[in-house]
């Protein structure tokens, strides 16, 4: 049933959280105002740019904007400077809002030019103000945003077999994963793409599969699920790859295993064909890590074309616009989770942000391998324990950067910004 204009505009103006915000804050607008921005890009296996806003009471708000693929992101957000300079760092709906404007070409899906540079860049600008929101006003992120639904949040990691066909294979990965330091209890891998005799371009241009590819994948899938139990759960990975019949072949074919989702399997843009994937298909599909604000989801959370919604916070629009789009999807019954490929900072941002949406499910990590990426924040205890990231009471997102581990780690040209 579509849904009525009153409801449509009370869901995407998310005015109870603003009025709280507001209500928190209006002891200290005015007082203060942004002296600075500045960013430091990290390199290790991925980039990472990471975005400080300070303002002239010498209180920062750090946050991540998007890196790897991050052409042109870091130069985005320092073109802004000038015009952020002198802003009050609480009016952060204005802010962002007005920032949004200054892009004639600002897009709300995925593109390759600069309007997707420019989001990743007021992401990340977003991210920044709402940590120095908190420090300004004495409180965590999540309760600015809302409050929390939960005091800690679940974490997924990419752990995946060598062989999925190989049940000894399968075996030693289970072990593995479950003796693992860190305790994820969610794993999210792909099947492999090339075929006998084919070569690996030719492969990804086909959008179909053979009987015996499909076939693969239901007994790759089937091993997992043998030697990992019933405890942990699997999401089954795709890259926006294939054609809608071919979609439905994998959802079938991956749906005795009882998979937490089924990512990506179609276009990034929506069609009808992501409708007609979630009628037919037994299995949860979820999407959205490379669409941006409310425009970018409306489509699919009025269609039902998915099951769950996965927006990348860098991508999306920062904690504000997003938590917009986390509330009108709840009009349709439609749960969140989020993506991310990015360091410690934004892992950390992700789980104050989850914190303060009902329904979410759990967030990505490419992080809590015990490599210099979970030491590059100063933490008092382990970082992921049990699979859960704590929700502190640290005021804004409750982070500091190791100095050490980010000196070590620094691109080529990059400095310590102090």
């Amino acid at each position: 049933m579509p849904i009525s204009r009153r409801h449509f505009l009370a869901a995407a103006a998310g005015a109870p959280l603003l009025t709280r915000f507001h209500a928190l804050a209006a002891p200290e607008k005015g007082r203060t105002r942004i002296r600075d921005v500045q960013t430091m890009t990290l390199q290790g296996g991925r980039t990472y740019v990471l975005v400080k806003i300070t303002a002239d009471n010498g209180a920062y708000g750090i946050a991540e904007a998007y890196g790897t693929p991050g052409i042109g992101v870091k130069e985005q957000i320092l073109s802004l400077k000038p015009w952020l300079v002198g802003k009050d760092p609480l009016e952060i709906d204005v802010i962002y809002t007005t920032l949004g404007l200054r892009s004639s070409n600002l897009s709300g899906t995925r593109t390759d030019g600069s309007a997707h540079t420019f989001m990743r860049a007021a992401s990340g600008i977003d991210m920044a103000l709402w940590d120095l929101a908190g420090k300004i006003l004495g409180a965590p992120s999540s309760t600015l945003l809302g409050g929390r639904f939960r005091q800690k949040t679940r974490v997924y990691d990419h752990a995946a077999p060598r062989n999925m066909l190989d049940k000894a294979s399968c075996r030693e990965w289970a072990a593995k994963v479950k003796a693992d330091p860190a305790g994820f209890t969610a794993h999210k891998f792909g099947f492999p793409h090339t075929r006998p005799g084919e070569d690996k371009g030719r492969d990804l241009a086909n959008r179909v599969l053979s009987t015996r590819e499909l076939i693969n994948i239901q007994q790759g899938f089937e091993n997992c699920r043998e030697a990992l139990g019933w405890d942990h759960d699997i999401m089954v990975h795709c890259h926006w790859e294939y054609d809608l019949r071919t979609g439905i072949q994998i959802a079938q074919a991956v749906e005795n295993i009882k998979p937490l989702w089924f990512e990506d399997p179609l276009g990034v843009e929506y069609t009808s064909s992501w409708s007609r994937l979630c009628e037919s298909s037994k299995v949860p599909v979820c999407t959205g890590e490379n669409l941006a604000r409310r425009q970018g989801f409306k489509d699919f959370i009025i269609n039902q074309g998915c099951d769950i919604l996965h927006p990348d916070l860098r991508n999306s629009g920062g904690f504000l616009e997003t938590k917009r789009i986390a509330d009108f999807a709840e009009v349709y019954n439609l749960p969140m989770a989020t993506h991310n490929t990015g360091s410690q900072v934004n892992t950390y941002a992700n789980a104050q942000w989850a914190a303060s949406v009902r329904d979410f499910l759990c967030v990505e990590t490419v992080t809590g391998q015990g490599g210099w990426m979970d030491q590059l924040l100063v933490l008092d205890g382990p970082y992921i324990k049990d699979g859960f990231i704590e929700v502190h009471d640290r005021p804004g997102l409750g982070i500091d950067i190791n100095p050490d581990v980010a000196k070590a780690h620094l691109a080529e040209g990059e400095s310590w910004w102090g």
